[in-house]
C-alpha cells in the first residue's frame, strides 16, 4: 500500500525521487544500527538465566565500539578481577 503510494508520487514528481531514496537509506540505516546495539552491545543482556551479566565476560582487549579513533585495543591488558 504505501509502496504503491510512494511509486505513484514518484511518477507524478520525479524530483522527489532523491528524497525518497535518502529518506529510506536513513531509515534503512538507522534500523540496522539498532539492531547492531541490540545484539552486540554488552550492555543489553537478551538471556539473563545463562549470562545475567554479560558485560563481565567481556575482554579487556574485544572492541565492540563501531569506531574508534585512537585506540588499540590489542594492546591493552586486564585491569579488572574475575567475577
Amino acid at each position: 500500500m504505501v509502496l504503491g503510494t510512494v511509486l505513484t508520487h514518484a511518477k507524478k514528481h520525479p524530483a522527489l525521487v532523491p528524497l525518497f531514496v535518502i529518506i529510506g537509506s536513513g531509515a534503512v540505516g538507522a534500523s540496522l544500527y539498532l539492531m547492531r546495539l541490540a545484539m552486540f552491545n554488552p550492555d543489553v543482556s537478551w538471556d539473563k538465566k545463562n549470562n545475567p551479566e554479560p558485560w563481565n565476560k567481556m575482554a579487556p582487549n574485544d572492541q565492540y565500539k563501531l569506531f574508534s579513533v585512537n585506540m588499540d585495543y590489542s594492546s591493552l591488558k586486564k585491569d579488572r578481577p574475575d567475577f
